[in-house]
């Protein structure tokens, strides 16, 4: 499938899971002090490396990588659409992976500040359009906003396909 805007294949994991009676997703934010992204919320993942078998094998690898998640804690559901970002010219392949709630999160300091836990419920409600400026351009953009925390871009783009294929009123899970 040709991505628009992206011809460097990446990969990354939706990880999903239940508590509380609500189904919760996993986030990264990313460091500040990154040359690419810093500060940005995103999903674990990232460049396809040439050992990679497969896409879903590099979000695996770096989810494992970034956030600590053993591969054998992940059922992966499926696949989400691919989006393309316009700046680094990344393909991103988004899988989603269901997980146990609970699970002790094994930062990899050199790209992530912290994980983040959202209800899908929060994000629905924290949806919305604003302006943004970014390298001198201003455009407007879809967002979500969690507890001050703004996602936007392509995992903007990723949680919007998520939410259209959650049934509404039930769990996906």
């Amino acid at each position: 499938m040709t991505v628009r805007g992206g011809r460097k294949e990446s990969a990354v994991l939706v990880p999903l899971f239940i508590a509380e009676g609500s189904v919760h997703v996993v986030f990264t934010e990313r460091r500040h002090d990154l040359r690419r992204h810093p500060g940005e919320i995103s999903f674990p993942g990232g460049r396809r490396d040439p050992d990679d078998a497969s896409l879903m094998d590099t979000a695996l690898r770096e989810a494992g990588e970034e956030i600590g998640l053993p591969r054998e804690a992940v059922t992966v559901a499926g696949a989400l659409l691919p989006v393309g970002t316009y700046v680094t010219n990344y393909a991103i392949y988004p899988f989603v992976g269901l997980i146990e709630p609970g699970l002790e999160w094994v930062i990899g300091e050199a790209e992530v500040a912290q994980v983040l836990e959202f209800p899908l419920d929060d994000l629905v409600a924290g949806a919305g359009e604003r302006r943004m400026v970014r390298r001198g351009m201003a455009f407007k953009t879809h967002t979500y906003e969690v507890d001050g925390h703004l996602i936007w871009g392509a995992t903007a783009r990723i949680v919007a396909d998520l939410l259209d294929r959650v049934p509404k009123g039930d769990s996906p899970l």
